[in-house]
């Protein structure tokens, strides 16, 4: 069927599976493309299926990339992939040796200085973030730490390129540090990204490296200065019963290339 309204043409292409929905305007002066042309259904069924593809694509990106620069919930962030607000360093003329990357959304520190430490304090918390180690990296994150006094006045994570060793510690990767050893070895290759969880509430701290929950210790257990509970020997002069239980998170230099992102935390 065609008709003229206000000296335009306007040409109905009948689609049997619609009915007549298409329709093309064509100027009075000028030759109508599809003077005769139909859509059949299955055309047109292809084309939706096409269309309907790309938008639910288009949902899933945009979803994924919502998920990716946004916490949990619950948590918040404390690096925001773009600045060192919220971190600082001792002493302060460090700074130089902690980028970020913010087209990637990294943190991580390129030569031997020192560590980087939050702003804020925290007591008890959920964290969780990740991380990538270069080869043979030696690393670490302080927890309920004194800047001041990082190795004897709080706690660290170990993180270290254990990858593949048969035989692990209280120094290799996931351990807390010289006081209890992960009960797997769950760090991957250096260059690989890492994703752990550390849950310190009162006296329990809890680490899950990759999926794997290979720490789960109980500090009121460490009651002389250092000893464990199963009688070995550790570093601090003091009980780990007996340290604060707040403090600030910080990440360690050791000498060599670390990187982290997405930090985030949640306050119990």
């Amino acid at each position: 069927m065609k008709y003229n309204i206000a000296k335009q043409t306007w040409f109905s292409i009948p689609n049997p599976s619609v009915q007549t929905v298409i329709q093309y305007r064509c100027h009075p002066h000028s030759t109508c493309p599809y003077p005769n042309e139909t859509i059949g259904p299955t055309t047109t069924l292809e084309i939706m299926k096409k269309i309907f593809l790309l938008f639910v694509a288009a949902i899933l990106t945009l979803s994924s990339l919502a998920d990716k620069d946004s916490p949990p919930e619950g948590f918040k962030s404390l690096f925001d992939g773009q600045s060192l607000k919220g971190w600082s360093f001792i002493p302060s003329e460090i700074e130089p040796i902690w980028k970020v990357d913010s087209k990637n959304g990294t943190l991580g520190r390129v030569g031997r200085n020192g560590a980087i430490w939050t702003d804020d304090t925290y007591g008890d918390f959920i964290l969780q973030l990740e991380f990538k180690l270069s080869r043979n990296c030696n690393s670490g994150i302080f927890v309920r730490s004194d800047p001041q006094n990082p190795v004897q006045g709080g706690f660290e994570i170990q993180l270290l390129d254990s990858y593949g060793k048969p035989s692990i510690g209280t120094h290799d990767c996931g351990a807390l540090y010289d006081a209890v050893v992960p009960s797997a070895n769950a760090v991957k290759k250096a260059g690989e990204w890492n994703q752990i969880q550390i849950r310190c509430k009162g006296p329990i701290i809890e680490i899950t490296l990759n999926g794997h929950k290979i720490v789960s210790a109980n500090l009121d257990r460490w009651t002389f200065p250092e000893q464990n509970p199963d009688g070995s020997k550790n570093k601090f002069k003091t009980a780990l019963k007996d340290l604060p239980r707040t403090g600030h998170i910080g990440f360690q230099d050791h000498g060599h290339n670390a990187w982290f992102r997405n930090v985030y935390l949640k306050k119990l």
